[in-house]
């Protein structure tokens, strides 16, 4: 029987110079230059970089938000559509494929990958900064109303709907690559929409997309890491904070997650992974227990229920009416932040999600990594908001003032704080460097044409360059230039997921008669065809 064309993995351009470089020359030279253009431009005028920044996230965020709130809606339909389809027993690499990793690892590196410094940075301020400036009219602040929609809006940004997009991204690589023999990039799951075209200039731009959005929405996480190092670190210790120590904090942690890139996704990226969760963890158990107890269990189970009561509402919501800008600066920020990163966790989800059936991975990374979310953001936020409104009620002044100070604050208030907050900055150092190397190693893959083990100096190369455009953006503009980083990079690629859900649904439709791809039927006699 004839292969069908798209069974056969594309011919892709390489070549091996004296440094041992393993590099797809359009991707790997047009992004770089890209992203290396971008920084001297910055360092050229950061006042100026700064005054654009601001303009270009009001300027995209004030128009596409009704785009960003719709798109990500389909993104988790369509994904719960294939959960409960008939390509849900579909196991990814062949039926006879085993898992790579044990549920404790893959989960580690799920929620690693996909939340770390972001979750840790937000999971105080947040709640303080929607109960304190609460975005629905008629609300006042603090009210009882107000604490319950604060936590309700950080699980709306933190829950389903992220996980939806990294879910769609990597299902669809997992799938092409593992089961389609094709090369783990992003354009590889453009195929059945494109053909053959995936090999030349189109397929070059989306894999460019991927690598720019990739870049920026790590560097945004790494920026709003080191500002919170560099807060604990002064509550520690009285270390300034400032550009210029964030910079030297940027340094020093991504010369740590190099030599994780360096010693590859078993001897780094997975053992710092379960490291990290585990200390995680233990800080976690602490606040649950020297914090008000019953008062966080009371309102994990409270918050749970308000975001399912109010689910549908939060998630077709975009202040028509209301004639605001709350969105701009978080709802369309966050899914335009979990957009840009989809590229890297997608394709890192993907690389270590071999042997599960779709309905395994979909319901893991759905499921899980959002309940451990939601649990985080109830003891955590609803500590800090317990804080507020109970205790010195000096919490919210504090985040006004800091963002990235707000945990260190709040943990003040408990006994052992010293040790709380070192463990919290050991925290977000480990995630930040498990960030950087994640990211990394995907950047590699793609613009190494889909070697899923590149060669060591790329690792080195991508993982510098991520800390040298976080350390443009927080000196361009702070946590307003990252916002707008992600922003920029997420609106264009969007678009390229709405492209990739139908090739997806496209690909899976097609292949319903390969054996490979599904269990087989009852035989009927003793023997069984061979796929």
């Amino acid at each position: 029987m004839s292969k069908s064309p798209d069974e056969d993995p594309p011919q892709r351009q390489t070549f091996t110079d004296r440094l041992g470089l393993d590099i797809h020359p359009p991707v790997f030279i047009t992004s770089a230059a890209l992203i290396v253009f971008f920084v001297i431009l910055s360092l050229v005028s950061l006042e100026t970089t700064g005054r654009v920044f601001d303009e270009i996230q009001a300027w995209i965020a004030s128009r596409s938000r009704w785009f960003f709130i719709l798109v990500v809606d389909l993104f988790l339909i369509f994904i719960v559509c294939v959960l409960f389809s008939r390509f849900a027993h579909i196991r990814l690499g062949g039926r006879d494929a085993k898992p790579d990793y044990s549920y404790w690892s893959w989960f580690s590196m799920l929620f690693s990958a996909g939340m770390g410094i972001g979750l840790l940075f937000y999971s105080v301020a947040e709640p303080i900064m929607h109960a304190s400036a609460p975005p629905f009219h008629g609300v006042e602040a603090f009210s009882e109303q107000a604490v319950k929609d604060a936590m309700k809006l950080t699980y709306f940004h933190w829950g389903l709907h992220a996980w939806g997009i990294y879910a769609l991204v990597g299902l669809a690589l997992a799938y092409f690559a593992f089961n389609r023999g094709q090369p783990l990039t992003i354009r590889s799951a453009f195929r059945p929409l494109l053909g053959s075209k995936v090999d030349g200039p189109l397929g070059n731009l989306i894999d460019i997309l991927a690598v720019v959005a990739t870049l920026f929405g790590v560097a945004t996480s790494l920026g709003l890491g080191v500002q919170q190092v560099n807060a604990g670190l002064g509550y520690l210790f009285g270390v300034s904070e400032s550009a210029t120590t964030q910079v030297l904090l940027i340094t020093g942690i991504t010369a740590l997650a190099t030599v994780s890139v360096v010693l590859g996704l078993d001897g780094g990226i997975r053992r710092l992974s379960e490291i990290n969760l585990s200390v995680a963890a233990v800080l976690l158990v602490f606040v649950l227990f020297a914090g008000p107890t019953l008062f966080l269990l009371n309102g994990f189970v409270q918050n749970l229920g308000a975001y399912a009561q109010d689910f549908l509402r939060l998630s077709t919501w975009t202040e028509t009416y209301q004639r605001t800008h709350w969105q701009e600066s978080w709802t369309v920020f966050y899914w335009a932040w979990w957009i840009a990163w989809s590229p890297f966790v997608g394709m890192f989800i993907a690389r270590i999600s071999r042997g599960r059936t779709i309905r395994e991975f979909l319901l893991g990374v759905l499921l899980v990594p959002t309940l451990m979310t939601f649990i985080w953001l109830s003891i955590f936020g609803n500590a800090a908001l317990y804080e507020q409104l109970f205790g010195a009620g000096e919490l919210a002044g504090e985040v006004q003032e800091s963002v990235s100070v707000a945990l260190f604050e709040m943990l003040e208030a408990y006994p052992l704080s010293k040790i709380a907050s070192f463990l919290s900055v050991l925290v977000v150092i480990t995630f930040f460097v498990t960030s950087s190397d994640s990211g990394s190693l995907v950047i590699d893959i793609i613009t190494a044409g889909g070697n899923t083990d590149p060669p060591v100096p790329q690792r080195i190369f991508w993982a510098v360059l991520e800390g040298v455009v976080a350390a443009v953006l927080l000196l361009g503009g702070g946590l307003k230039a990252l916002q707008t980083a992600s922003i920029t990079t997420g609106l264009p690629f969007a678009i390229v997921l709405l492209f990739m859900a139908y090739s997806l649904y496209k690909g899976l439709s097609s292949d319903l008669d390969i054996p490979t791809l599904h269990p087989p039927a009852k035989p009927k006699s003793k023997s069984t065809p061979k796929a």
